[in-house]
């Protein structure tokens, strides 16, 4: 027991569970705008997201991700190296258009990582605006990347399904913002530093609503995603009434970041349907 327990606690550390939620998503992407997005975009994102995920995670300073003296955290970089050459492997298919949003996504998050700014260490310690540029990075690896691979103009539809995966990460967050609500420094202005748990539990409800009711505003609405979403409002909101300040070790490393990967599962049941 204590050895499945190893390898599930390495499966979160070393970020595998949140690289599957990306793949999660650029699929649920594919579906819900009939694309098809060509074999190698989504397994790039999927290594890049455990190396990036490790690098901010164990490694906000170059020298302290190369050298590393915990054994866990070895394996964990070890692991993290071996990813980023399948990520480079997949990268040598990836087509210019992509590249090109490959680099500014790359770009924002160093700058969430990396000190460029005077008075703030980075772009995650500038004043309340961390989980937007997490959401922005979601939003644009998970909806415009595969847009971009099958060369599709940015239409209505895209711009609407862009929105809400923008409001979707941005609620996944909230759980992560009140649990480190006592580890977080007061100069990130985090909502619930800045509004307290109840009203940012609120702020997250009412952003469930706008998530599942823009999707009206799409030209072309199919049952299955009107289902889905529906199932979505519903799992998002249970997430709200249930996220409290003192939660479970695996309630927002393992079940919150699930939540993306449930999304997909939802999408190939009603597809088998």
């Amino acid at each position: 027991m204590k050895i499945w327990k190893g390898v599930f606690d390495f499966y979160l550390d070393a970020s595998v569970h949140v690289a599957f939620a990306v793949l999660s998503l650029v699929w649920v992407t594919a579906h819900t705008l009939n694309i098809s997005p060509e074999l190698h975009l989504p397994w790039f994102l999927f290594f890049g997201t455990i190396v990036c995920y490790n690098f901010v995670k164990y490694g906000v300073e170059a020298k302290k991700y190369v050298l590393v003296a915990n054994r866990y955290h070895k394996n964990i970089q070890l692991f993290s190296f071996i990813s980023a050459v399948f990520m480079l492997y997949h990268a040598y298919f990836l087509s210019v258009s992509v590249w090109f949003g490959v680099v500014i996504l790359i770009l924002i998050s160093m700058f969430y990582a990396i000190p460029i700014l005077p008075r703030a260490r980075n772009l995650r310690s500038w004043g309340g605006f961390k989980i937007f540029i997490v959401a922005l990075v979601w939003m644009g690896a998970t909806v415009l990347l595969p847009v971009l691979a099958v060369e599709q103009e940015f239409a209505w539809d895209v711009r609407v399904v862009a929105f809400q995966r923008f409001i979707f990460i941005l609620i996944l967050l909230i759980p992560f913002e009140i649990r480190d609500l006592q580890y977080d420094d007061i100069e990130l202005k985090t909502l619930p530093q800045r509004y307290g748990v109840a009203n940012t539990k609120v702020i997250g409800s009412f952003m469930v609503v706008v998530f599942f009711f823009t999707t009206f505003l799409k030209d072309e609405l199919s049952i299955i995603d009107l289902v889905s979403k529906g199932t979505l409002f519903l799992v998002l909101g249970s997430l709200m009434y249930a996220t409290k300040r003192n939660q479970s070790n695996y309630f927002a490393s393992f079940w919150v970041e699930g939540i993306s990967i449930i999304w997909y599962l939802v999408l190939l049941m009603l597809c088998w349907f």
